[in-house]
């Protein structure tokens, strides 16, 4: 379940980039960091990840700026009636001391309220709010990028699990191989055992018939095999489902696991362990990886 999605945005009123991690977990575990002007949408987006990505530590980073040139209001306003009133006044003065009136516009100019610049002629307005409808397509680009990149793990972690199973299988192959040699064995203890009660006195033939027959059950480990071959069997075309399975992975691996500790108990043959220890281990790097499974 591990997965990156990025999706950004670049427009004249802003910049937007989604970014979502995933690493594995058992259940969902969501963080988000949304702007101030998206909380009212939290609810909306935690559903819309629950349903998409369904397990996981899932991280999301919403990064919202508006550039400063959109917020910025270059340029100046010339106040006309002020400059007016303003240069009346600076005539009536000179005549009054008789100076030259060359100059009054550009004292009119610099006189204070003449010359504003834009924001002050003009109350700021408010920013333009981003429709939501606008900002959700970015949320779905992220969340199929996360998607696909879950979805490439998958194939790669697929060849992974199905070389695990390949392994049970060989060994499995190897015990079949070896069995017989092992009941051999066995027949051969109990003949030897036989032959020395047989001289016996307290010998009772029908009750050594019966556990003998017990006795041989007990050791007969054929039904083990053939279900053991089935899980694997199972386990392999369960993998290759398109959809999520881990849950029913995780049961058809205990089912494994326990018909493998059934041959080790059950064969009382040192080849037979050691082949059966050796599908514990690939068995334990299959659970391994079956909680990176949806």
């Amino acid at each position: 379940m591990t997965g990156f999605g990025l999706a950004h945005r670049d427009t004249e009123r802003y910049s937007a980039t989604v970014e979502i991690k995933s690493l594995n977990s058992k259940t969902l575990d969501l963080t988000l960091r949304l702007p101030r002007f998206l909380n009212d949408r939290e609810l909306e987006i935690r559903n819309l990840i629950t349903k998409t990505l369904i397990r996981g530590k899932v991280n999301l980073n919403f990064d919202f700026v508006r550039p400063r040139s959109a917020a910025a209001r270059p340029g100046s306003v010339v106040n006309a009636e002020l400059l007016q009133a303003a240069y009346q006044e600076l005539e009536k003065a000179a005549d009054l001391v008789g100076a030259p009136k060359d100059q009054l516009f550009a004292l009119a100019l610099q006189l204070p309220g003449v010359v504003q610049s834009q924001s002050a002629a003009a109350p700021a307005e408010e920013e333009e709010e981003v429709p939501w409808e606008e900002l959700l397509p970015l949320f779905q680009e992220a969340l199929a990028a996360t998607n696909q990149f879950r979805h490439d793990e998958g194939q790669t972690l697929t060849a992974e699990i199905l070389s695990y199973v390949s392994a049970i299988r060989a060994q499995l192959a190897e015990v079949e191989r070896h069995d017989p040699t092992r009941v051999e064995h066995v027949r051969q203890r109990l003949l030897s055992h036989l032959s020395e009660l047989a001289t016996s006195e307290q010998f009772n033939a029908s009750r050594f018939e019966q556990e003998l027959i017990y006795y041989i059950e007990k050791l007969d480990i054929a039904e083990e095999k053939v279900r053991l071959a089935s899980h694997l069997h199972y386990f392999a075309d369960t993998v290759l489902l398109p959809e999520p399975t881990g849950k029913k992975l995780a049961f058809i691996a205990q089912e494994i696991g326990r018909e493998i500790n059934t041959i080790g108990s059950k064969a009382n043959d040192s080849t037979v362990q050691h082949l059966v220890v050796g599908m514990k281990e690939e068995l334990e790097k299959i659970k391994e990886q079956i909680n990176n499974i949806l």
